[in-house]
């Protein structure tokens, strides 16, 4: 007989949530991670009296009612809005595309204006079968908005030209024909007051969690241990990469402490969207909890090539890997492992969607196992 019901390698929100989810219906759960703390990505460390977002900004938001009720029991979320702010070459504009982008870039002040502005710059744009992310982009949004807001900030996220890029990255552009800043059009918005580490850590009380263990390196330890293991890790490296190995984008973060400034930019998040700013974006971290603590505390955010070792961010979707990863999945199935989160399932997921999926894939094992 195991010692545990689930054996979940991963301290991350998906592993966080699963756990929770599966020690409230009285599953035993031992938690494990590489890193020496808990929270994976969405990670937050104090300093001095601000909590710091280690890697990358994180905003909670969801329409999902279910998912938000379980958010909530692991900390009260204080009404932050996310508003970001586009610096092109010192040209300041508002992110989403919104009435405010459209008086800045033409002089416009009407929704009806801006309309008309942005149907003249899609006709001159128009191809019915965008061949790249170039072509796509400026087919939704034409080329002034394109140009200044979308191209430099892209092409340094992914590293490569526009033109080399696949339109499906950019399915659609939100354009709004109000004065709206706010980012996103969730129903639900916030930051944990106190961070999002405290957040993981209600999330994980009462179950058995170990860090700085990493699972590929003691897997005879761990074998047996459990009924079910649930790995959040890259599902290629789990296999020794011998389907070949999966392909990403990285980020590197400079991180300062500014004590002699209380306000560093006036707002928590700043994208550089020209080409020749190295940075996508600084993050100005005591805005997402309204100004509190001493100074400041800034992160430029570089986007990075990836390689086997770095850390993985963003999963490159294209059909080549995409098609490999299925491979690596039918290979999960055959052999009873189950894989969740961003890296087990190779896609970019926000917050939300990080819990549903832990909310249905515990329903479906739970299904399985009855």
């Amino acid at each position: 007989m195991s010692k545990y019901d689930f054996l979940i390698v991963g301290a991350g929100l998906y592993g966080a949530a699963f756990a929770r989810l599966a020690a409230d219906d009285g599953k035993k759960c031992l938690v494990i991670d590489r890193r020496d703390n808990i929270g994976g990505n969405v990670y937050t460390e104090e300093v001095h009296g601000i909590n710091v977002h280690k890697y990358g900004a994180h905003i909670f938001h969801t329409d999902n009612d279910d998912v938000w009720a379980f958010a909530q029991r692991f900390a009260e979320f204080n009404r932050y809005t996310n508003t970001v702010i586009a610096n092109y070459n010192g040209e300041i504009y508002s992110l989403p595309f919104n009435m405010y982008t459209f008086n800045k870039m033409w002089g416009v002040i009407t929704p009806e204006e801006a309309k008309k502005k942005l149907d003249e710059q899609r006709a001159e744009c128009k191809t019915d079968d965008p061949k790249n992310l170039e072509e796509q982009a400026m087919s939704l949004i034409g080329k002034d908005i394109y140009m200044k807001l979308v191209k430099g900030y892209t092409e340094k996220q992914w590293g490569r030209p526009a033109t080399e890029l696949p339109g499906f990255i950019i399915k659609r552009l939100p354009v709004r024909l109000t004065y709206n800043n706010n980012y996103f059009n969730d129903k639900y918005q916030g930051i944990p007051i106190g961070g999002y580490t405290k957040w993981i850590a209600n999330m994980l009380d009462g179950i058995e969690v170990k860090t700085g263990v990493d699972y590929l390196k003691c897997r005879e330890e761990y074998e047996g241990i459990a009924d079910t293991i649930i790995y959040t890790g890259m599902i290629d490296e789990y296999y020794g990469y011998k389907l070949g190995n999966l392909e990403y984008r990285s980020l590197r973060f400079e991180t300062e402490y500014i004590a002699d400034t209380e306000d560093y930019q006036g707002n928590a998040v700043v994208n550089y969207t020209d080409a020749k700013t190295p940075f996508t974006r600084i993050i100005e971290h005591k805005h997402f909890e309204f100004g509190k603590g001493e100074g400041t505390v800034v992160t430029m955010e570089y986007p990075a090539d990836w390689k086997i070792g770095d850390e993985p961010y963003y999963p490159l979707n294209n059909d080549r890997n995409n098609a490999l990863y299925e491979e690596y999945r039918k290979l999960a199935a055959s052999e009873g492992v189950f894989f969740g989160g961003r890296l087990g399932k190779y896609k970019y997921y926000d917050m939300d969607d990080t819990i549903a999926s832990a909310m249905e894939d515990y329903a479906i094992i739970l299904g399985g196992k009855k």
